[in-house]
C-alpha cells in the first residue's frame, strides 16, 4: 500500500499556481533529479487517484463491504500518494535555491526552515491516514490535509515573492550601477542638457521600481494565515510587474543617454 503513495489532483492543481517556490534538503541528489523524483510522484498519484475513483464507482453500484474496503483502501493510498508528491515537491525546490548562488544565504535558511516545518506536517498526516478505518475518517483527513496544504501554500507564495524581489533588487541595483557610471562621464562632456536629462529620467523610474519593489516585499509579508494570503501574494505580483516596467524604461532613458554621449553630445 505505501508503494502507492505519490499523489492527489487538488494538491496538483494548487502546486501549479505558484509558480516558483520553495523547499528541503537531504541527500546528495540534485535538484534536476529531485525535480525527476517529482515527475515520478505524480505519476504515482493519477494511478492512484484512478484506482481510488474505479472503487467508488464499484461501490455505488454494488455497496457491499468488501467494496466499501477497497474504497478505504485506495483512499489512503491516495492520500499518501498526496503527500509524498508534496514531500518530492518540497525536497526539489528546496534543491533548487539552495544551488542558486544568487539567493543569499539568510533567505536560503529561511526557505529551508519553512521547509522543515511543512515537511513535520507531512509526517503527522501520514500517521494519520494510516490509522483511518472507515470511509467517515478518510474523509474528515482529506479535509485535513486540504487545510494543512492550505499553510504550506502559504509558505510557498511567501518566500518565492521574497526570491523575486531579491533577484529585482539585484537587477535595479545593476541599473543604479551603469547610470551612475554614465552620469560620471556626462558630467564632464560639453553639451550634455540632453544626457543628463535622459539620466534624470532613468533615475526616477528606478527610484520607481525601488518603491515598488518594497511594496511587493511588504505585501508578501502579509502572505500568512490567518488572512488572504493569496491576495496579498497577487497584491506583490502586481507591483514587481509595475517595477519591471520601471527598469525596462530606465533601460531605455540609459540607451538613449549613452548613444547620444558616443555622437559626442545630447544636442547634436
Amino acid at each position: 500500500m505505501r508503494a502507492m503513495r505519490r499523489s492527489y489532483p487538488t494538491f496538483v492543481l494548487l502546486l501549479c499556481i505558484l509558480l516558483l517556490a520553495q523547499p528541503l534538503a537531504v541527500s546528495a541528489i540534485t535538484s534536476s533529479e529531485a525535480k525527476q523524483a517529482w515527475y515520478e510522484a505524480k505519476e504515482t498519484s493519477r494511478d492512484a487517484q484512478a484506482a481510488h475513483r474505479q472503487a467508488k464507482i464499484a461501490y455505488a453500484a454494488d455497496r457491499t463491504p468488501e467494496n466499501e474496503q477497497r474504497v478505504i483502501d485506495t483512499g489512503k493510498d491516495a492520500l499518501h500518494a498526496a503527500l509524498d508528491e508534496a514531500e518530492a515537491w518540497l525536497v526539489w525546490k528546496d534543491l533548487e535555491v539552495d544551488e542558486n548562488p544568487g539567493i543569499p544565504q539568510e533567505l536560503k535558511e529561511t526557505i529551508g526552515q519553512d521547509v522543515e516545518t511543512n515537511l513535520a506536517k507531512i509526517e503527522e498526516l501520514r500517521d494519520e491516514v494510516d490509522g483511518i478505518d472507515t470511509r467517515l475518517e478518510l474523509g474528515l483527513v482529506f479535509l485535513k490535509m486540504v487545510g494543512k496544504y492550505a499553510e504550506l501554500l502559504t509558505d510557498v507564495a511567501r518566500d518565492t515573492g521574497f526570491v523575486w524581489v531579491h533577484l529585482m533588487t539585484m537587477h535595479a541595483d545593476t541599473v543604479e550601477e551603469y547610470e551612475q557610471e554614465l552620469r560620471t562621464v556626462a558630467t564632464g562632456m560639453p553639451d550634455n542638457d540632453d544626457i543628463l536629462e535622459a539620466l534624470d529620467s532613468a533615475a526616477e523610474e528606478l527610484a520607481s521600481a525601488r518603491e515598488n519593489i518594497d511594496q511587493a516585499r511588504a505585501e508578501y509579508e502579509e502572505v500568512r494565515l490567518p488572512g488572504t494570503p493569496l491576495i496579498k501574494f497577487s497584491n506583490g505580483n502586481n507591483y514587481l510587474r509595475i517595477a519591471k516596467g520601471n527598469l525596462l524604461s530606465a533601460h531605455g532613458y540609459l540607451h538613449q543617454a549613452y548613444a547620444a554621449m558616443v555622437r559626442g553630445g545630447g544636442s547634436r
